[in-house]
């Protein structure tokens, strides 16, 4: 099991990673984004296996409470810039897909 100290310095690394995806994603940097999730998915999972299962109290929990709104903020950020972009990629998918059910019901123009 993690000690308190260590879940909060977890917790805070992934408030930066989710920091930096931000960044990324103001960027449209993709595959940046994408390696920074995966980082973020490891740590997710340490804290599954490691974290106890009581909470935290007093100043350690106001802490974790911060970081996960951090967290939160961040992932909604995230969500606003990438947004556009994937609609942008579904109407593309979508108008790729048409084109190739024209093609295959009418031949090539």
């Amino acid at each position: 099991m993690m000690t308190s100290q260590e879940i909060l310095s977890v917790y805070a690394a992934m408030a930066a990673l989710t920091e930096q995806m931000v960044q990324a994603a103001t960027r449209s940097d993709w595959d940046m984004l994408v390696l920074l999730e995966e980082r973020v998915a490891v740590h997710v999972q340490s804290l599954r296996e490691q974290e106890p299962p009581q909470p935290m109290r007093g100043a350690e929990r106001e802490r974790k409470i911060e970081l996960i709104r951090q967290m939160l903020n961040a992932d909604r950020r995230i969500r606003d810039l990438t947004m556009p972009w994937m609609e942008q990629l579904s109407k593309l998918i979508n108008s790729t897909g048409t084109e190739r059910r024209v093609v295959n019901a009418y031949g090539s123009v």
